[in-house]
């Protein structure tokens, strides 16, 4: 028969009291101490970098190393022009190419089919791909279906310039960029150098925009038919011009002098193009023979770089014809 309790008819049997905790509870409660600084912690994500960094400090493989081996991974890739008309305009300038990729089930207009028909005769690999990786290897550009590889670009020496303008009989005119490092305004001087005579382009190895797959989209191909030089130090690749026998003018909105009134423009030419809103830099400035500016209306701040190339090569072409 079951134990008293309900039901049973006998009272049911008081609970003796539980036995204490032992203040195992209160001090559960109290934490493990303040947690360690990153650097203390094994598992931290960083420790390993920072054992790295000290382990190549002490063999001399330092932070400038490890740079020079992005900056020089970074050159050697491939770049890629993306959309219908920029690959059709590059593949008519006869632009160097390695490879064509096209999506799959392409809607072909005529674009496509003669820019197929272009990559074909040159012998340029045209390689069927999803649009995933159009989108990659454009990095998320415009592509429309289709995107060209293009090596990496082979600069120039500075001097080389001025050897192009000496072999054709002509008298030298340079376009040198400071601070500028949107590619789109490279290609975009690009195309006002090569539409105004000019014999190539001059820009520094550091801090500065290069011939990567958005100038020549904007260049339109003329980056295929015009030299681009690369210097290490640019005010250095200046003084050298100006030993030469060339003058430096820099194109500068605190300039002192109007462009059109420049009395140089008619001779061996180089024009320094600086960065929208800054402007040239004071080294840079220092080394100019002469620093004009383009007069305008006062609510306009500056010009576009690409716009302030265009008009400074103008007014040196129109001072070369009279």
């Amino acid at each position: 028969m079951a134990a008293g309790g309900r039901g049973s008819g006998r009272p049911a049997k008081k609970k003796s009291p539980t036995k204490g905790t032992g203040g195992n509870k209160r001090r559960s409660l109290e934490g493990r101490g303040a947690t360690p600084p990153a650097h203390m912690r094994h598992w931290h994500k960083d420790k390993a970098r920072a054992e790295r960094v000290e382990r190549e400090e002490r063999t001399g493989k330092g932070a400038s190393q490890r740079s020079q081996t992005r900056a020089k991974r970074s050159e050697d890739a491939p770049e890629y022009i993306g959309g219908r008309n920029p690959v059709l305009e590059a593949l008519r300038a006869g632009v160097p190419a390695s490879a064509m990729y096209v999506a799959l089930r392409i809607d072909n207009d005529d674009r496509v089919k003669e820019a197929v028909r272009l990559a074909a005769e040159r012998g340029i690999a045209l390689l069927e791909v999803g649009r995933e990786k159009l989108d990659r290897l454009t990095e998320g550009g415009i592509h429309q279906g289709v995107a060209l590889q293009i090596p990496p670009y082979e600069y120039a020496h500075p001097d080389d310039l001025v050897r192009i303008a000496e072999e054709a009989a002509e008298v030298p005119l340079i376009v040198a960029l400071d601070g500028v490092t949107d590619p789109r305004n490279l290609g975009a001087i690009a195309r006002s150098a090569t539409a105004f005579g000019a014999h190539g382009l001059l820009v520094p190895s550091r801090r500065s925009a290069g011939v990567t797959g958005g100038a020549w989209k904007t260049s339109a191909g003329t980056l295929a038919t015009l030299t681009v030089a690369r210097a290490a130090n640019l005010t250095s690749a200046l003084r050298e011009y100006r030993e030469a026998g060339l003058f430096v003018v820099g194109l500068d909105g605190e300039g002192s002098v109007d462009l059109e009134k420049a009395n140089l423009l008619d001779g061996p030419l180089v024009v320094v193009v600086g960065s929208e809103g800054k402007g040239l830099s004071r080294l840079v400035a220092e080394s100019c023979d002469l620093v004009v500016r383009i007069p305008m209306h006062a609510a306009a701040e500056s010009l576009n770089a690409g716009v302030a190339a265009g008009i400074a090569l103008y007014e040196v072409a129109r001072h070369r014809r009279r």
